[in-house]
């Protein structure tokens, strides 16, 4: 059974940063690209950014380009997402997600989410 678990969210002030974590299990991840998306309320869910399988390849929404990294650490099954300068709109339900496909374009398997709350 494949299980994507975030961490990490919690309450912010704009300028801040968090650091989520997604620890996967049940899958052999290096063989997936890992993501992270996010759903704001009463939005669709978006594209954050992509790590490749190698972890040499990256993609970012242009919204959190030079605000956030994407990594990843195979040995430990975990795909990090670090956000500085944390705005209001980042504000959102992050969502890990596992792919076979790059770049992700389809999702296999998703997390249950973590909320991220960056007040102003």
């Amino acid at each position: 059974q494949v299980q994507l678990v975030e961490s990490g969210g919690g309450l912010v002030q704009a300028g801040g940063s968090l650091r989520l974590s997604c620890a996967a299990s049940g899958l052999t991840f290096s063989f997936y690209a890992m993501g992270w998306f996010r759903q704001a309320p009463g939005k669709e869910r978006e594209f954050v950014a992509a790590i490749a399988r190698s972890a040499v390849i990256t993609r970012y929404a242009d919204s959190v380009k030079g605000r956030f990294t994407i990594a990843r650490d195979n040995a430990k099954n975990t795909v990090y997402l670090q956000m500085n300068s944390l705005k209001p709109e980042d504000t959102a339900v992050y969502y890990c997600a596992a792919s076979q496909r790059w770049p992700i374009v389809g999702v296999d398997y998703w997390g249950q989410g973590t909320q991220v709350t960056v007040s102003s």
